[in-house]
């Protein structure tokens, strides 16, 4: 079948930063198309253009005539409160007598929900159902417009195994009807899976461009997204890791639908980092040591004091978090600086039952604020600090607590070059200095950097361990990918 849409050359900045730079695909009728690429390769940016959202700067876009475009958003744009049919028909649906024919919207969605394997009565709230089936939802609302070309965004971000298998028969389905299919998603194994081509961007360019699913494999696709470079190991000097018991220790730890026999150590003076696709359970086994999960079976023992059944008990353990969404979890951004950096070591652990009088909490904050140079004193207000001086700040306030155990998720999120160097090095002192460091990065080559091992996770469970020259960024994507197909 002939192309439904082409795309040559486009190009998008924002400020002085080119998202795209040049980048093309073709679309064609009866085929899975695969997009991958690492976060901030421009797949979200390229999406957007493809589907009118966003204008390019420069470069064009043909389509077919008569080519309906509907997208599939990783972000559910559904409403919750409203029933599974109002959200199938946001204008209403078939009308009768100037009323809408409720009976024929449920005749007109009914073949598409069976052929989605969902099987909900179309007056429910939405809400009621679980995010799978809301999920499964916003991809029938799209269905329904009988698109040409249908995007989907990272898809299966939410789906059980069986629902995932389902929509691998709905893609043959379209694609045997002449529908083009391109498929956004991180999870290589369904590349192989579902697609018939695949491109991929690094850096806004292409990479790899509409490639026979069949001619790569995922290394070979894994290579493309990274790029090429040194893959040994940056050479840095050996940590002393304490003898004695370790402050972080799971044994045989599960959670229902989220970890299974899960066993690992964290001693004091390393960093062990945590990999894995999204959902395959590295985060939640964060939340266990942070107190924020509790779990089924097996047995926790944080900082000596056994499972911590909250996140107050895991900061009196000495657990410090650092939390991957700081305006959401790790600041008051309507306060100074001093008052963020203070909050858990004297207010949420009362120490003493009697906050010091301000001037000692300035100065310690000024203290914490000049070894991590951030810019800004400690009666700025944080909203008016840059993103990489606000994460500072979420440091700064943890490490007042001197903490034996740090917790860090996703810790140099949207911060430049420079504030990720200087937050590296603050892990590295931490460890030096004897802390039990744990890091999960959704950047994999951060957690080669900074880590002294990183244990892979996929479906709940550990699937394998990366460490010394073995640890690189190649090696740690190609095992996240593989271990999960």
């Amino acid at each position: 079948m002939g192309d439904v849409l082409v795309a040559e050359d486009i190009v998008k900045s924002y400020g002085g930063v080119r998202a795209l730079d040049g980048a093309s695909i073709a679309l064609r009728g009866g085929e899975v198309h695969a997009l991958v690429g690492e976060n901030g390769a421009g797949k979200s940016t390229l999406v957007r253009i493809l589907s009118g959202t966003l204008a390019a700067d420069a470069g064009t876009v043909r389509l077919a005539d008569d080519t309906r475009i509907a997208v599939v958003s990783q972000e559910l744009s559904l409403f919750p409160d409203l029933t599974v049919r109002e959200n199938l028909f946001p204008d209403g649906g078939p009308r009768r007598f100037g009323l809408v024919d409720r009976a024929a919207a449920d005749r007109a969605a009914g073949p598409v929900l069976t052929e989605l394997g969902l099987n909900v009565d179309p007056g429910i709230r939405l809400a009621e159902l679980p995010l799978a089936d809301q999920q499964l939802t916003e991809i029938a609302r799209a269905l329904l417009r009988s698109p040409r070309l249908l995007v989907l965004d990272e898809p299966t971000s939410a789906l059980p195994k069986e629902a995932v298998d389902r929509l691998e028969r709905v893609l043959r389905a379209l694609t045997a009807r002449g529908i083009a299919v391109l498929y956004v998603t991180h999870f290589l194994d369904e590349v192989m899976r579902f697609a018939q081509r695949v491109t991929v961007l690094r850096d806004g360019r292409v990479a790899l461009s509409g490639v026979r699913r069949a001619e790569v494999d995922v290394p070979e696709l894994v290579a493309a997204m990274l790029g090429g470079g040194s893959q040994e190991r940056p050479a840095r000097r050996a940590r002393v890791v304490a003898e004695g018991p370790p402050p972080v220790v799971l044994s045989a730890v599960s959670v229902p639908g989220r970890l299974a026999d899960v066993t690992f150590t964290v001693r004091a003076g390393e960093v062990v980092g945590v990999a894995g696709l999204q959902g395959a359970g590295h985060l939640d086994a964060l939340e266990v040591v942070c107190g924020r999960t509790a779990v089924s079976a097996g047995r926790v023992d944080v900082g000596g004091r056994g499972l911590p059944r909250s996140l107050r008990a895991a900061v009196r353990a000495g657990v410090a978090f650092v939390p991957s969404d700081r305006k959401r979890y790790g600041l008051m951004t309507d306060r100074t600086v001093w008052e963020n950096t203070t909050s858990v070591s004297w207010l949420a652990l009362g120490r003493g039952g009697v906050l010091p009088p301000r001037a000692e909490l300035v100065r310690r904050t000024a203290d914490l604020t000049e070894r991590l140079r951030l810019r800004g004193g400690p009666y700025d207000m944080v909203a008016r600090l840059s993103g990489g001086n606000q994460q500072k700040v979420v440091f700064a306030k943890w490490l007042a607590t001197e903490p034996r155990i740090v917790v860090l998720d996703d810790p140099t999120r949207g911060v430049d070059i420079g504030v990720r160097a200087e937050m590296h090095r603050i892990v590295g002192e931490l460890a030096a200095g004897g802390a039990a460091v744990l890091v999960a990065s959704t950047d994999l080559a951060e957690l080669t950097e900074v880590c002294d091992r990183v244990l892979v996770f996929v479906r709940g469970r550990i699937a394998g361990e990366l460490f010394g020259q073995g640890l690189t960024e190649r090696a740690l994507a190609v095992a996240v990918q593989q271990a999960s197909g």
